[in-house]
């Protein structure tokens, strides 16, 4: 059976007070929060998600959502999990300030979303999207549709979804052919079929505001056709009560591999009131600040689902006593067979680099906000499609090296081991496939600059490689010397990889055939980038904390075992597109 959820509390406070050099906490809040508040913060939360959600994760899978006379019912415990969450300030706590919530720095979302999604992935899911819709209607909606909506989302008394995928329409988004046509009285009427939409539909929240993708009368084809719309399950009345079910009717609930929990719908709009959000044709520009939002939302979920999966794995091998272990006298787990400590290690080492990563992703947002520089935003954008790339593909390796340490168990549904990995498997399709990020990494962030944004990123790290080099010996010298070595060799891969991206650039196939390799690669050395900034931390340390050994343990195997991967990684980049 699954065990009892543990929130990574002490990781977080490390990351929060040294990690990256300074209080990251204080620096983004200008003191009113520090990196003690905002452990204290992911703690909380942790008791939260390990009461109140982690006891429903089994239970969402094995009933799932179910659609009943047109309406969604989801799992038993969920409405009151819910109304708990809101209760407890969850969803204002993380929404903007400037869209009406407390505005909690990036570094503390990102170890929320992992908390939420490592106790019950398929419930995170509710307000990973209505998240993403606070920020979109925060950045374009006008002051009355702010009034109506955006309040009741930030309050989480309303919950949001995201309208783009259509039955014809995928990836392309400029094959999307639900309409939306103006009436007098300013609103417009909407038909269309929308597929694939999460939360469409549920009985949690009192009413559901879905963002829609449509084309208007005369707009021209293609992506920059399309108009953003708010069109609420519910209309609302002038009093801001609840008013007639508007046009919008949830056909169809999919049967899928995992998150059965969450219910992902069919929606059908038959002249369903909607409002304008923006400008008519700047919807994908809209849409794209809730998609934004959503992957790196993603990368939190990897890193949750994969330490889930973990936790299980660690318990379970603690446990189990099964053979003769090498060198161990006695009875001993399997946890001590050294490839099962292998895989355990390795699975941890990289939730470790995924979780460190998210942190330094929300911190940079943080300060690309508070400086308004566009190289800054640049360079925190650049993250996006890696974090939500590499943590969704390797979230999906791990928790299969999870049912691994299980054996014949963990391909048995009891265990709870294959749920993480069949909840997993999405990660790397929704919100944009792997090639979908790759090909915005390649396309928009290093092609188009000739490298230069990736070389800001090397520059960083060849700061980090010398700071390794002026470790002392004893203690983590050793470490701090290897780590160097090892991360000095992969961003000289990772350099000549870049310079291969940008050579063909007159030759696109080669480029976007190669591209999903290339990101990983990155992925994979922005991990082993932030076990050296640990090891840095580590290092300074005047008198060893309890968590020193194992942090630098951590760090030693992703340099030895997934770091190699680079250059691998970097062969396969130069090769282009083979025949």
């Amino acid at each position: 059976m699954a065990t009892d959820y543990q929130p990574p509390v002490a990781d977080y406070a490390f990351l929060y007070r040294e990690a990256f050099g300074t209080d990251i906490v204080a620096r983004a809040t200008g003191g009113e929060l520090t990196a003690d508040d905002g452990a204290d913060i992911i703690a909380g939360a942790g008791e939260f998600a390990a009461s109140v959600l982690a006891p429903l994760e089994q239970v969402g899978d094995r009933e799932g959502a179910r659609l009943v006379d047109g309406q969604v019912h989801l799992p038993d415990g969920f409405a009151e999990a819910y109304a708990a969450f809101v209760e407890a300030g969850w969803v204002t706590a993380e929404a903007p300030a400037s869209a009406g919530g407390d505005g909690l720095p990036g570094s503390i979302r990102a170890g929320l979303g992992e908390i939420w999604n490592a106790s019950n992935a398929a419930f995170a899911l509710c307000w990973l999207l209505s998240a993403g819709q606070i920020h979109a209607l925060d950045a374009a909606a006008s002051d009355e549709l702010r009034e109506i909506y955006l309040a009741k989302l930030v309050s989480g008394e309303w919950t949001g979804t995201m309208n783009l995928t259509e039955p014809a329409a995928g990836t392309d988004l400029g094959a999307i052919r639900t309409t939306a046509t103006p009436r007098d009285d300013g609103s417009w009427s909407i038909k269309g079929q929308k597929i694939f939409i999460t939360w469409g539909d549920h009985d949690v929240a009192e009413n559901i505001v879905h963002l829609v993708l449509a084309r208007t009368p005369g707009a021209p084809e293609g992506a920059k056709g399309l108009s953003l719309f708010v069109a609420p399950k519910y209309l609302v009345n002038a009093d801001g009560s609840l008013g007639d079910r508007n046009g919008v009717e949830t056909v169809a609930i999919e049967h899928k591999l995992g998150i059965h929990g969450s219910p992902t719908c069919v929606l059908s709009y038959e002249d369903a009131t909607g409002y304008l959000v923006g400008e008519v044709g700047g919807g994908l520009a809209g849409m794209f600040v809730m998609m934004n939002s959503a992957r790196i939302g993603m990368g939190f979920q990897a890193t949750g689902i994969a330490d889930r999966a973990l936790q299980q794995a660690e318990a379970y091998a603690a446990d189990r006593m099964q053979g003769r272990v090498l060198e161990r006298g006695g009875d001993a787990p399997i946890a001590e067979h050294p490839d099962v400590r292998r895989l355990l290690l390795s699975i941890r080492s990289d939730v470790f680099a995924m979780r460190a990563l998210g942190v330094y992703v929300g911190d940079l947002f943080d300060r690309a906000e508070a400086s308004e520089d566009a190289a800054d935003l640049a360079f925190a954008e650049f993250f996006v499609p890696i974090l939500k790339g590499w943590a969704t593909e390797d979230a999906v390796a791990l928790t299969s090296d999870a049912i691994q340490v299980h054996g014949g168990m963990g391909f048995i549904e009891e265990t709870g081991a294959a749920q993480h990995y069949r909840d997993a498997r999405i990660m790397t399709i929704y919100e944009g496939t792997t090639a979908i990020q790759s090909n915005d990494l390649i396309g928009r962030k290093v092609i188009r600059n000739e490298g230069a944004t990736a070389e800001t990123l090397f520059a960083q790290i060849d700061e980090t490689v010398a700071a390794l080099r002026g470790v002392g010996a004893g203690g983590a010298g050793e470490v701090a010397a290897r780590t160097a070595d090892r991360l000095e060799r992969a961003v000289a891969s990772a350099r000549r990889a870049t310079a291969d991206v940008v050579g063909f650039g007159s030759s696109p196939r080669d480029a976007h055939a190669v591209s999903v390799p290339y990101l990983m690669l990155l992925g994979v050395l922005a991990g082993g980038w932030m076990h050296a900034l640990a090891v840095v931390a580590v290092a300074a340390h005047e008198v060893p904390a309890a968590e020193d050994a194992a942090r630098l343990t951590l760090a030693d195997f992703y340099g030895a075992h997934h770091l190699p991967r680079v250059h691998a990684l970097a062969e396969t980049v130069a090769s282009g597109e083979t025949a």
